[in-house]
């Protein structure tokens, strides 16, 4: 008896790993992803009030993360990941009469625009998207399904030049905002924003080697930005991003 008792307890000491090799967990994959986004926060079509766009800059978004991924079968799976990224835009549009709230000389003034205006956007969250797989080939891999980001930083800011504001109704009294700085108005909506973010999220990855893939996805956001309390920004902006990335399999 006491020589069974070591091969015993190593045999016990073995079941937990026998098991894991067993477990539908022992196919669990993870992987890392960088990538870089490019998009706009903006309405569903544009409105009549916003005349023209006169300059969109991409700013440097960027994403960095981690992806578990669980195969359920031999083609279909399941997806989540932890997600750091930002989601920003820097644009400038004329108007005419758009509904605005602006601060100028130190006092706040709300009415409708007309002329330039200067909008940034900058978001900086932690995203969770859940999403089911589809393997159509060796190399390619389908996959959508929904996110929600958490919010840690916010930005909805510029101003407004070279144009005039009628205050209160379209024919009321009329303010002058000029070209030079000191003429300008000014407006911060970022308290106005939301801290969580729903979405849908559906891209493809492309095996280029053993562990190495490249990415692209397009996320659209459900919700708007801004609350839905917050009337002056009549139209109800989407963050709307395709994404490009890289991505390491780690296990």
């Amino acid at each position: 008896m006491m020589k069974q008792t070591p091969a015993l307890f190593f045999a016990l000491a073995l079941l937990p790993t026998a098991a894991m090799a067993s477990s539908p967990w022992s196919d669990l994959q993870l992987k890392a992803r960088v990538g870089y986004s490019i998009g706009a926060t903006a309405p569903l079509g544009i409105p009549a009030t916003i005349r023209g766009i006169e300059s969109f800059t991409p700013t440097a978004n960027i994403l960095a993360g981690i992806d578990a991924a669980l195969p359920l079968s031999e083609k279909w799976g399941v997806q989540a990941a932890l997600h750091f990224e930002n989601k920003g835009m820097d644009g400038e549009v004329t108007t005419k009469g758009y509904h605005m709230r602006l601060r100028m000389d130190d006092s706040e003034m709300e009415g409708y625009y007309t002329g330039h205006v200067r909008q940034k956007v900058q978001e900086w969250m932690v995203t969770l998207p859940i999403q089911a797989t589809l393997q159509l080939s060796r190399v390619v891999q389908l996959k959508a399904g929904p996110y929600l980001s958490v919010l840690l930083s916010r930005d909805f800011s510029g101003y407004a030049s070279d144009g005039y504001l009628r205050k209160d109704t379209p024919t009321g009294q009329k303010v002058v905002m000029g070209t030079n700085e000191d003429e300008w108005a000014t407006y911060d909506f970022s308290e106005e924003m939301r801290h969580l973010h729903v979405g849908i999220d559906v891209g493809a990855d492309f095996r280029v080697a053993n562990r190495l893939c490249v990415g692209a996805d397009l996320s659209w956001g459900l919700n708007g930005i801004l609350k839905s309390s917050f009337k002056t920004v009549e139209q109800t902006l989407y963050p709307i991003y395709g994404t490009v990335s890289v991505t390491y399999q780690i296990k």
